[in-house]
């Protein structure tokens, strides 16, 4: 046994540990645990905001999965999101940073140009994409029109939705552009000098140097798009909106997904069912799903960080 002395010194530095600890610890008590919890809790619950909340079993899991025909269009336009529109940002922003440090004349300029569409609000962003890929009367359009090629609906076909909305997340990819043209600027230029001399080629460089010495920043990138992604509410819902030509008020309802369920995504029907319906239950089921689905995606990556990168895991 430890003499008391020793064991008063282990305690005191603990409680100084905890101490310094405190303002963390705290907030994930507050910010975190508590509201996980009862988003757990309320998800066994009948609750409306109004009366307390009576406890129902699995009644709202049934529900979400079996009886609620919105919840598998959701699930599967989100994970669409997640794979296509996180690998497309991921790729195209890697693409724009190495494209701009090797730019040596106006770089500043070229940094400005694709950094500026990451500052538009989400809102206007999206309406200018709906005016600009609009069928018919689009700038776009017109211009393929008058090329002879076949003018997509975009917002207004089923079929072309995501990938607009794709494109709209690819404009604005001028934050990923940022954290890979540091990452890039950082790599040893002592290894590339090595590789020309042993006769490596720009694709070998890349595979070999690049991507080994920037593959945390990769998967900081795609941890965060997947993240980002599960999130995803604002842009879909105000395309299908101006899409549908619905201009609504506070309290008006309108159900999400136009055209064809095919922009709903988990996180618009977690309003729609908790603060449009009423459906707290329901809703915290929804919310639970996708932290789940987050915390799965994340830990599948950070276990495949080497396939994702070509680096070691």
């Amino acid at each position: 046994m430890a003499p008391p002395a020793l064991l008063a010194k282990r305690r005191r530095a603990a409680l100084r540990t905890a101490a310094f600890l405190s303002p963390w610890l705290i907030g994930s008590a507050v910010f975190f645990a508590y509201p996980l919890l009862s988003t757990a809790y309320f998800s066994f619950t009948r609750y409306d905001g109004f009366r307390p909340p009576a406890f129902n079993g699995t009644a709202n899991w049934s529900y979400v999965f079996t009886d609620y025909p919105l919840f598998w269009p959701a699930l599967r336009n989100t994970l669409w999101l997640v794979v296509v529109m996180v690998s497309c940002r991921v790729v195209f922003g890697l693409g724009v940073g190495l494209l701009v440090t090797k730019v040596k004349t106006g770089a500043g300029i070229f940094r400005t140009l694709f950094y500026l569409p990451y500052l538009a609000p989400p809102v206007a962003a999206t309406l200018a994409f709906v005016f600009l890929l609009n069928p018919g009367t689009g700038p776009l359009d017109t211009l393929l029109d008058g090329a002879g090629l076949p003018a997509p609906g975009w917002f207004t076909d089923p079929g072309w939705s995501k990938p607009a909305l794709t494109a709209l997340a690819v404009w604005g990819v001028g934050d990923l552009m940022v954290i890979f043209m540091a990452a890039l600027l950082d790599v040893p230029k002592e290894q590339y000098e090595a590789a020309e001399l042993d006769g490596a080629g720009a694709w070998a460089r890349f595979r070999h140097i690049t991507l080994p010495n920037i593959s945390p920043i990769v998967l900081f990138a795609v941890v965060t798009g997947v993240i980002q992604a599960m999130q995803y509410y604002t842009q879909p819902l105000v395309a299908g909106k101006a899409a549908a030509g619905v201009i609504g008020g506070s309290g008006q309802q309108f159900e999400p997904g136009y055209p064809d369920k095919s922009t709903l995504t988990l996180p618009q029907l977690v309003y729609n069912l908790g603060f449009q319906r009423f459906d707290y239950g329901a809703a915290c089921v929804l919310a639970l799903v996708l932290f789940a689905l987050s915390m799965a995606f994340t830990a599948l990556l950070m276990r495949r960080r080497g396939g994702l990168t070509g680096a070691d895991a």
